[in-house]
Order: C-alpha cells, then sequence, then structure tokens
C-alpha cells in the first residue's frame, strides 16, 4: 500500500473558551472554563490534521499560538514526516528551551502531522501505530474537587452512573487531613468497595506532609496517590515512594522523555502518566511507552482522552486512560464511553473534527 506524499501548506488556530460542566476545585487552582486551542494543520493535498491544546489560563492560548505559527514558518512546504518535523521543531526553538510553552507547542504540532498522516493512510491512528483499535478502559476525572463531603457522595455516584465506571478520581489536599479523610470516606460509602479510587494532591503538598498523609491514605483503600508535591522535585518523590504502601502515581508534567527517565532513575514513583501535550506529541509519548516497558512501570494518560485513547492501545504496559469531556462541546463526534471503557472511533486519524456550529459560541480573540 503506498500513502500520499503529505505537503505541509498552512496553519489555522482558534482559541476557546468552555465551560466546564463542573467546575474543578484543586489545591492549587479552581478551573470553570477551559481555554483550548484548536489546530487545523492544511496541507497542499487536501488532508486536514487536527488536535487541540490545553492553555491552561487564558492568556496561555496566546502564548502557544504565537510559538506555533514560528513552528509553520520553519516547516510550512515540508513533507509530514512526524518524527524528522518534531526534530527540527525541537531544534528551531531551542533558545525558548526544550520544555514549559515550547514543549506545548511542539507537541500540538506534532499530534496534528500524527493526525494528517492516519488519514491520508485510511487507517484510525492506533492502527497506523500498530495496534488494535479496541476499548480502553477509562475513570472518570470529570469533578470531585475540594468540595463538602456530602456534595463528594452525591457526585461520585453520578460519576460512577455516567459511562459505567469502576474508577473515579478524588481530589485530596485541603487544609485539615481530617477532611481530606472524611470526603474520601463519604465517597468510598456513597460508591461501595468495588469501585477504584486513584486520589490527587495536584502537587499541594511539602515531602513531609506528603508522607504523613500517604501513610494515614494506606488504610483507606486508595488506588494511587498522584502528585503528593512540586513536579520536579523527584528526590522528594522518591522519599515518598519508599515511605508509602500505596503506589504514587506522577508523569504529567514530564517535559520530554528525558524527565520521564529521569524520574524512573530516581524511583521517583510506581506508575507514571505522561500527557500528551507535554511529553512530546504522539512521537514523544511512543518514546515514553518505550522506556515504561523496559522498566517494567504501568503508564496511563493524562487528560487528552480524544488522542491518548489511541496512543494507549499502542502501549505496551497500558494502564488507565483519564476520560474528562472538556472538549466535547466543539467536538462533532465526542468520544463514546461504555461500560467504563472508551471506544476509539473507527475512523481514518484521531477522529478529532470540530462541532463548527458550536464554536462560534465559545472563541475569543487571540
Amino acid at each position: 500500500m503506498t500513502h500520499p506524499k503529505l505537503t505541509i501548506r498552512g496553519l489555522t488556530i482558534r482559541s476557546v473558551m468552555v465551560p466546564l460542566a463542573r467546575p474543578l476545585v484543586t489545591r492549587v487552582v479552581t478551573i470553570e472554563r477551559a481555554p483550548f486551542l484548536l489546530l487545523d494543520l492544511q496541507t497542499e493535498e487536501g488532508i486536514t490534521g487536527r488536535t487541540y491544546l490545553f492553555g491552561y489560563i487564558a492568556r496561555g492560548n496566546v502564548h502557544l499560538a504565537g510559538l506555533l505559527r514560528d513552528i509553520l514558518a520553519l516547516t510550512k512546504g515540508d513533507r509530514v514526516a512526524p518524527v524528522a518535523l518534531h526534530a527540527k521543531a525541537t531544534k528551531g526553538l531551542t533558545l525558548m528551551g526544550h520544555e514549559g510553552l515550547a514543549a506545548m507547542a511542539v507537541s500540538g504540532f506534532d499530534m496534528a502531522c500524527w493526525d494528517a498522516l492516519a488519514q491520508a493512510a485510511g487507517l484510525p491512528l492506533a492502527t497506523l501505530l500498530g495496534a488494535a483499535p479496541g476499548p480502553i478502559r477509562a475513570y472518570n476525572s470529570n469533578g470531585l474537587g475540594l468540595i463538602a463531603p456530602e456534595a463528594a457522595a452525591e457526585e461520585a455516584q453520578a460519576l460512577v452512573a455516567e459511562g459505567g465506571y469502576d474508577a473515579i478520581k478524588v481530589r485530596l489536599g485541603r487544609p485539615r487531613l481530617d477532611d481530606d479523610l472524611a470526603t474520601l470516606r463519604a465517597v468510598r460509602r456513597a460508591v461501595g468497595a468495588d469501585v477504584f479510587l486513584p486520589c490527587d494532591f495536584n502537587q499541594g503538598l511539602d515531602p513531609a506532609e506528603a508522607i504523613r498523609r500517604g501513610r494515614a491514605l494506606d488504610g483507606e483503600d486508595v488506588y494511587w496517590i498522584e502528585e503528593p508535591i512540586v513536579y520536579d522535585d523527584l528526590a522528594g518523590c522518591a522519599r515518598i515512594a519508599r515511605a508509602v504502601e500505596t503506589p504514587i502515581q506522577i508523569g504529567e508534567n514530564f517535559y520530554g522523555p528525558r524527565a520521564m527517565a529521569a524520574a524512573i532513575a530516581a524511583g521517583a514513583a510506581d506508575y507514571m502518566m505522561p500527557d500528551v501535550q507535554r511529553i512530546g506529541g504522539v512521537t514523544g509519548w511512543l518514546r515514553a511507552a518505550a522506556l515504561a516497558e523496559a522498566a517494567g512501570i504501568a503508564m496511563s494518560s493524562h487528560l487528552f482522552p480524544e488522542i491518548s485513547c489511541h496512543l494507549l492501545a499502542a502501549t505496551p504496559t497500558r494502564h488507565w486512560l483519564e476520560y474528562v469531556d472538556w472538549a466535547a462541546p466543539v467536538l462533532a463526534e465526542p468520544l463514546e464511553v461504555v461500560g467504563g471503557q472508551v471506544r476509539i472511533p473507527e475512523v481514518p486519524g484521531t477522529g478529532i473534527a470540530w462541532n463548527e456550529d458550536a464554536i462560534p459560541g465559545f472563541e475569543v480573540e487571540l
């Protein structure tokens, strides 16, 4: 089978602010509207690769857009060869650094390139990567922020029911440990013993407090403890992992596979969950998955379920997909979740297409 040669022609960038169905209250930030940057990578051959980036704050979209325009200027007229373009874009932004916004911009460009390539091949991205696009086990991460125990218990029941989930994420990090425990126990009573409860501190603790709270959670049937401290303190994470019985989960803030390699070498966590926007897009994810396989570490995803489901299908140590519906209002065909599993779309590419009728209601000026 021959694949058509694709040549980069242009990049359309749109900024939207999408209200969350359930505002997310964490230890460090409250998110009520999600800033997304919608990317359409046009080729001379008429195929358009699509993806989106998460700006975290409204100005984040503006900063990312400028870097993406620089990448387009660097690559316009080039053949769509994602590995080569990833290297070229990374080198072109070297003076900006290989982390932070520069890494996110390269990741977004890479994701759009892979979507275009999979469309040209007439295959779902998962299939292009050599995987079978079957169902992917997911947990519902659409809520359970720092809210009162009674509200958390009610919300937990709704989250389980939404897609037949057997796992939901609980955010922790209230000023008092007793309040965290009260909420966690209320959620457990509400959903029963058979639902997995990963917990997330969103980098809100210091190592000593993380050990204190982690040991308190050891008897609470918690599935994992996520990001207890600031993401780049690998030595501190390793101390916690040694001191706490409950598995420690980190990785959403790894900027590229080298950061993940350093975390593995430090023994910083039991589980790892890269974020496709930070790890380097599809290209970076595949390299991170190889590291996880070599180390025997279970690997989950962070956000971006529409593309992460394809990537997890090709991940040897696949663990859990984090499901959020934040982008659903701007998508033509949101992901389907049945029995707690995401169905990978059986269409060429990632399956990302825009709800053009809805976008004007969310669009903001760049």
